[in-house]
């Protein structure tokens, strides 16, 4: 199995598993029926206020059991709560912060979920026991949440059965004393944060937990002792990018051979564990330090670990490399050497700086040329009507050096540290993929609008490319071509472009989306969604061929450069290859190569990847 597909298959079961992990009765996001509570309407326009909702979401003058988005009724009371997907006004915006007081007069909630929307702040104390008694679902991951957990915001949540956290910034240690009282919970997932110190030993003693992943935090400790361990219906264990240490108990090993997944990787754990290869289908223990098991870390890693926490180390200690005294004739040889370096090196600096200075003096004089001969008014090269600078960007795509007036003005601008913090600090965590122009971040701003931020380093082969982006920007916004908020241009080094976040994908996961996955929310394309792409991605390269002046080429339109907003409306993606069109007469035979390659991706897709 690659690993590529093995993290595949990692995602779709843990998905899989905590949609399953939540009883059936637990989410009732069907709308309907009459709300006939005063306390619950209260309790809704408080959250409507608190929350900065639009109108459009929640209308006035309606009955939220009928027409408000994410509000699901049972006999005439609120029973479930969803904001995910919702977006605040523009004057919430400006100053977003986690204040769900409303959530108190719901008194028959089962199920709240605020995935993906922005609740900048700490978790109050009050949570515990101002929701109802009746919750069975909390989710509020990737909703920029901060600070400690309180534990009386766990306590009075007895019935409660998932619990999500993940993705957020939340720190300091878990509350060992409120997780022991959520003896119903099944799912408990707290990944992607900074908890450090231990896990509680209680959370292994929940009887009826069958999905736990705390990966990608700070926790530390050793496993527990051989008499607890996860319940016999354990099936998601998920300990990875963590500090944990010590050796793993044989209940532990057990444990291993009955789940579906199980993920202990990026830890210190040592001694034997009594395979033979790093882990492979639904067991992970790669990067540890095992002794008998392959695709560990060094021993110097795990000996410098151990050695730093005062701990004892289970492995073999490999003591300093004795440094030999230097002899005095090699000590002669080695400054001979030395100076042998030095003479060559400055003999190819002279060369280097001769051949410089020629280079400078033919290209000064070709620049006068071709600046006389601009100043007449004609290219030297280029035809009658066609500037040397449209041929130029033309036939090679060259990007400018410099960014103009205009080119400055598209979009906001963003604070460096601005981002850095809607980023979690550009961290693992919050990639996306590293695209051909650069890194792409998934980010939420302070307003709580989710965005995805590129970040163009010296990584990139060619850095200027977003100036093409910016320039096409600079002739006009279109409603095809992705929705380009600012950017930030203070760094030499490191240039970031900040877009909308676009909720459905691109077109490659949507026609490869499953089942499962529709469950979250993600709709699957039925014939006239495809039809709507289609016509979509028609009028985003008719607007770059026609309305464009000068005429512009796409040249890299594939099913990943077009995403699809809520509605399903295109959003053209992938500019920085944008360049002006020449005339047939001109065209090399790179650019028709060019062209024709993306042509054929562009007509390729529809007919492979389109699945009934």
């Amino acid at each position: 199995m690659t690993r590529a597909r093995a993290r595949g298959l990692w995602a779709l079961l843990l998905v899989a598993l905590v949609a399953a992990a939540v009883a059936p009765g637990a989410l009732v996001l069907a709308q309907g029926g009459t709300l006939t509570s005063r306390s619950d309407l209260v309790g809704l326009y408080a959250l409507r206020g608190s929350l900065g909702l639009r109108a459009r979401d929640w209308p006035r003058r309606a009955d939220p059991c009928a027409a408000w988005a994410g509000v699901g009724c049972r006999a005439g009371r609120v029973v479930s709560l969803s904001v995910a997907g919702l977006r605040r006004t523009r004057l919430a915006r400006l100053s977003p912060r986690f204040d769900v007081d409303g959530l108190r007069n719901l008194t028959r909630l089962e199920a709240f979920s605020a995935a993906g929307f922005g609740l900048p702040g700490s978790i109050p104390a009050w949570l515990g026991a101002g929701l109802a008694p009746t919750l069975q679902s909390l989710d509020i991951s990737a909703c920029a949440v901060s600070g400690e957990i309180p534990a009386s915001a766990l306590l009075g949540l007895g019935n409660l059965t998932t619990l999500n956290l993940a993705g957020n910034q939340l720190s300091g240690q878990l509350p060992a004393t409120a997780l022991p009282r959520l003896t119903r919970l099944r799912t408990l997932n707290l990944s992607r944060n900074a908890f450090s110190g231990a896990l509680p030993h209680a959370v292994w003693s929940l009887p009826g937990l069958s999905v736990l992943d705390v990966s990608r935090n700070n926790l530390t400790g050793a496993l527990p002792t051989p008499g607890l361990a996860l319940p016999a219906n354990a099936q998601v264990v998920d300990l990875s990018g963590n500090f944990f240490y010590g050796g793993v108990p044989e209940t532990f090993r057990r444990l291993f051979a009955q789940v579906l997944l199980a993920n202990i990787s990026g830890n210190y754990f040592d001694g034997e564990l009594g395979v033979s290869d790093g882990g492979g289908g639904n067991v992970s223990f790669q990067l540890n330090c095992f002794l008998d098991v392959l695709g560990q870390r060094t021993q110097v890693d795990c000996q410098q670990f151990y050695a730093s926490r005062g701990l004892p180390y289970d492995g073999p200690v490999i003591p300093p490399a004795p440094q030999p005294a230097p002899s005095p004739v090699r000590k002669k040889h080695k400054n001979l050497k030395y100076i042998l370096i030095g003479a060559i090196g400055g003999g190819l600096l002279l060369i280097a700086v001769v051949a410089a200075i020629v280079f400078c003096f033919v290209c000064s004089g070709s620049t006068g040329r071709r600046n006389h001969q601009r100043e007449s008014g004609a290219s030297p090269s280029a035809p009658s009507g066609v500037s040397a600078t449209g041929t130029a960007a033309a036939t090679g795509g060259t990007q400018p050096s410099a960014l103009s007036a205009n080119t400055v003005k598209v979009g906001d601008s963003f604070a460096y540290d601005q981002l850095v913090n809607a980023t979690s600090g550009f961290g693992e965590n919050r990639l996306i993929k590293h695209g051909h122009s650069g890194d792409l971040y998934h980010g939420v701003l302070q307003d709580g609008t989710a965005v995805v931020v590129k970040r163009i380093t010296s990584r990139v082969p060619r850095k200027d490319a977003y100036l093409a982006e910016l320039d096409l920007f600079a002739k006009g916004v279109h409603e095809t071509l992705v929705p380009l908020l600012g950017h930030c241009l203070d760094k030499e080094e490191e240039k970031v472009l900040v877009y909308r976040f676009v909720r459905n994908g691109d077109l490659s996961n949507a026609l490869h989306r499953k089942s499962r996955e529709e469950n979250e929310g993600l709709q699957s394309l039925d014939w006239i969604k495809r039809l709507k792409i289609a016509t979509g991605v028609a009028e985003a390269l008719c607007y770059l061929h026609h309305e464009c002046s000068p005429p512009m080429v796409h040249r890299d339109v594939q099913a990943s450069s077009i995403l699809l907003d809520d509605k399903f409306d295109v959003r053209l993606g992938s500019l920085s290859k944008v360049c002006p069109q020449e005339g047939e007469g001109h065209q090399n035979v790179i650019t028709k190569l060019l062209r024709f390659s993306s042509r054929s991706r562009f007509f390729w897709f529809p007919i492979c990847n389109l699945p009934i």
